[in-house]
């Protein structure tokens, strides 16, 4: 019983939690991100380049017997992987600068100093009135 009360208490800490919500919102959000580099950002780049897909590039160690299949080393897949990611990279990157400049022209605007109360104009005012001429 005492290990399950101690688990319970580690599962219900805030960090835990909140690493949880964390998790639940990066997997959203690596979704999202693959969809529009898959579905917005490839199209348009194949067109581009023709098509090209690298991941059927091998390199045979070994070649198939009758009852084994070949050892390949297979190259092209982590180049393919290698070129994915950098679009990846490079639309979260993009996403985060637009972000980030969308937020600076927000907070660009200085904010004009608060008028200041009846008190201290009153107060002003009898601070130049003692002032010695």
């Amino acid at each position: 019983m005492n290990m399950i009360r101690e688990f319970r208490e580690f599962a219900m800490r805030g960090n835990v939690v909140d690493m949880a919500v964390g998790i639940i919102v990066g997997a959203a959000f690596g979704k999202m991100v693959s969809s529009v580099v898959g579905d917005l950002l490839m199209p348009p780049l194949g067109l581009l380049i023709g098509g090209v897909d690298f991941s059927d590039l091998v390199l045979t160690l070994k070649a198939a017997g009758e009852n084994t299949p070949a050892v390949v080393l297979g190259y092209g897949r982590f180049i393919q992987a290698l070129l994915d990611f950098t679009l990846i990279a490079l639309a979260i990157f993009l996403l985060v600068k637009g972000i980030n400049t969308l937020k600076r022209t927000q907070n660009a605007a200085p904010v004009p100093p608060p008028a200041p109360s009846r008190e201290e104009q009153l107060l002003t005012e009898i601070r130049d009135l003692l002032r010695p001429r």
